[in-house]
This record gives C-alpha cells, sequence and structure tokens, in this order.
C-alpha cells in the first residue's frame, strides 16, 4: 500500500521522502486547490520530479481546480509542459481539464480527485471507462463502503485520506468563501470561513450580537475536526485500497515529516500483522492539529466529525529546526524556534527508534561563541556525545 504525502514546496517534498513517503503530491503556481502555499515554479517542478525520480519514488501534480474559460489556454501550456517533464499523474476533478489531459498528455496516468466527490462504485466506473487509473475517495464514505467499491472495480487504484484538515463540505464542494471573501475555494483560494465564530445581529440592533448555537453546542457550527486514522492502517491495508493519502501541503516541514514518518510505520506494522505502539500513535499527538476523528470511517456520522468549541490548534510542542549538518559528535541546527540553556530538547529522524532526548548545556553561535538562547533565523552548534543520522528535526515541549 502506497504512503501518499503533501508537498507544500520542494523543502517539504524531499523531508516527506526521507522520511517514508512513497510518492508526493504537488502544485504549480497555479491550477491546483492550495493558492496559499508556496507550490512549485516550472523550473522547481522539473527538479522536484528528477529528485523523486532519482529516490525510485513518484510526484504526483494537482490540477484540480474547476476551471473557468479564462484558465484553458494557460492550463493547455502546463499540461504540456508537465507531460514534457514526465510527472507520475496528474490530479484532475474537472471533466473540462480530463479532457485537455487526454488530448495533450495522454500517456500521463489520471488521478480523479477527492473533489469529484466519487463516493459510490458506479461514479468509480464512470470515470474508469474514461481512462482514469485512480479515483482518490471522497471522505464521505465509510471502510465498507469503500470495500464494496474494490470488489466491483478491483483493478482500478483507490485513494483514501487517512489524516489531516476536512471540510464542512462534501470533499471542498463549498461556494461560502467565495461569498463571504470574494476567494473561490474551488479554484484554490479558501478562506476557510467555516473556521470562524458567528453570531447573530439583528438589523435594527447592529450593536448587539448574539450567539449562535447547536443544541447544547457552543458557536462553532461548520467546524470540522481533524481526520485521524492511524488507529485503523490495518483495516485499510486489508480492505484492498491501494494508497493512503495526508493532508497538508500548507502545513509544517515538521508536521509533513512527523505525521509521514508515523504513518509508514503503521503500514510496515501492518504488512507484518504486528500491533502499533502506543509511543507511535502518540508521535500525532505531537504536531500542530485540531481535535481528532476517525470522520465516516464506522459510519457516515456528520456529529461526531464537527467541534463546535473552537478552531484553535492543540499546540503541545514546538519545531525549532532542522538539523543541518554534523562534524564529530556536532550539530548544526538552522534555527525557527528559540531554545534556551536548561530546556530539554528532542531530535527526530526518519526512523523513530533514532530519536533523542537530550538537555541543553552549551550553546554556540556561528562564530563558535557560547550563547545563552536560540535565535530563529539563524545557525547553532550544540555538542553530542556521539554522530545522528541525516535529516533530523528538532522541537520541543511547550505544554
Amino acid at each position: 500500500m502506497e504512503l501518499l504525502a503533501p508537498a507544500g514546496n520542494f523543502e517539504k517534498l524531499k523531508y516527506a521522502i526521507h522520511y517514508g513517503a512513497d510518492a508526493v503530491y504537488a502544485s504549480g503556481k497555479n491550477f491546483g486547490l492550495r493558492a496559499q502555499s508556496s507550490n512549485f515554479t516550472n523550473e522547481e517542478l522539473i527538479q522536484a520530479t528528477e529528485f523523486c525520480h532519482s529516490q525510485n519514488k513518484k510526484i504526483y501534480i494537482t490540477v484540480n481546480i474547476f476551471a473557468h474559460n479564462e484558465d484553458l489556454a494557460e492550463l493547455e501550456f502546463h499540461i504540456k509542459f508537465l507531460s514534457e517533464i514526465k510527472v507520475d499523474a496528474f490530479i484532475i476533478s474537472d471533466p473540462g481539464v480530463f479532457s485537455l489531459v487526454r488530448e495533450f498528455a495522454s500517456e500521463i496516468p489520471i488521478h480523479i480527485s477527492t473533489q469529484a466527490n466519487v463516493t459510490s462504485w458506479k461514479s468509480a466506473q464512470f470515470w474508469a471507462k474514461l481512462g482514469a487509473k485512480r479515483i482518490i475517495l471522497a471522505r464521505e464514505l465509510t471502510i465498507d463502503e469503500i470495500k464494496e467499491i474494490k470488489k466491483n472495480l478491483p483493478d482500478l487504484e483507490l485513494e483514501m485520506f487517512v489524516h489531516g484538515a476536512m471540510c464542512m463540505s462534501y470533499s471542498g464542494r463549498c461556494l461560502l468563501s467565495s461569498y463571504l471573501n470574494a476567494r473561490d475555494a474551488n479554484r484554490g483560494n479558501c478562506s476557510q470561513p467555516c473556521r470562524w465564530k458567528y453570531n447573530l445581529i439583528e438589523d435594527t440592533r447592529p450593536g448587539n450580537s448574539f450567539p449562535i448555537e447547536e443544541d447544547e453546542h457552543d458557536t462553532y457550527i461548520m467546524n470540522s475536526k481533524d481526520l485521524n486514522l492511524i488507529d485503523r492502517v490495518a483495516e485499510i491495508y486489508k480492505s484492498g485500497v491501494d494508497s493512503i493519502k495526508i493532508e497538508g501541503r500548507m502545513k509544517s516541514l515538521y508536521y509533513v515529516a512527523n505525521v509521514t514518518r508515523t504513518y509508514h510505520n503503521a503500514i510496515l506494522r501492518a504488512e507484518s500483522q504486528e500491533e502499533l505502539s502506543s509511543n507511535v500513535q502518540d508521535e500525532l499527538n505531537k504536531i500542530s492539529h485540531r481535535v481528532y476523528s476517525e470522520g465516516f470511517f464506522d459510519s457516515f456520522d456528520s456529529m461526531s466529525t464537527q467541534y463546535h468549541q473552537s478552531s484553535a490548534y492543540i499546540r503541545d510542542y514546538q519545531f525549532l529546526g532542522e538539523i543541518i549538518s554534523q562534524n564529530q559528535g556536532e550539530i548544526t541546527i538552522a534555527v525557527r524556534g528559540k531554545f534556551s540553556l536548561g530546556e530539554e530538547i528532542d531530535l527526530i529522524f526518519p526512523d523513530i527508534k533514532d530519536d533523542l532526548t537530550i538537555k541543553i548545556e552549551k550553546i554556540f553561535d556561528e562564530e563558535e561563541q557560547e550563547i545563552p538562547f536560540s535565535k530563529p533565523n539563524r545557525s547553532v552548534k550544540l555538542k553530542l556525545n556521539n554522530t545522528v543520522p541525516d535529516w533530523g528535526i528538532v522541537r520541543k515541549k511547550i505544554r
């Protein structure tokens, strides 16, 4: 079973690959559904594709906007370019974009985006007959429904989301952002107004606001929990799903790396029929996240996916930086968050067994001078008693 990780930029892509992803999904500067992510220039897409292929990994490109007339000419050039650099698949939701890919890049496989809202084997069969290789299933399916799709279409690849943010609409088919903020979610520019706290104001009493409540709950009436299916990976593996997908192209490098290695570990355990250890499961609580839910995995119950008290993230750990080099037990850290003498920090690596917790006794700046604390956007050095693996990341517990 493939593990598919998000790549919001080239740096995150490299960490995803080194932390266990079999494939990544990314976007050019246009036509993907994460316009606020940094995404990839054409030159970066060339480099990213070459890097993935050099590691024997795959790269899928999102072209999953719902295109307007004004998009079509540029889309043609973009599709031809992606065909020339030999990306491994297009992720598409719009039938018009589908037809452009069939016309100008017929040799590249097409994966039908979750935006297409495929919720039955008949819908999946429709796309398969048009030439789609894979269906990225709607998040709103139970595992029994997924098994039925696989039973009816055993040769069609199925992909499902297992972790990350969920939408209050059917897999993102939402007009709320366009209406309230003139930012089109279906063209990649959602402002997430479903996460806002709403109050009611009566027209003739503009100074008086009243909370909007749903039953005994508070006022975040459209706010979805985050998906977390780490405990169900073994069941997914047995179901015949071909690829599991992590949401998060706009999330941090630390999020991408840690979530990827956690699900990679879960897949290995599923393959060997071993139970997942609690310390591995706990890693998902050490990233920034909203309240977790297993979504619709067991049943279509929208209430279990909503959280009405707050849309704030839970942050128990802070991402401090990356280990960019080491020399005879001395590591150099590209600092992103402050840490000080006397604090404990975690060093995490692609293999969870290599993780270390150390107490900071000395910090050295770039001139080898001792300093009491680190500063973001600088490099510092720490001395260790032994060498550590490559691609290390630094974090600390904050509460």
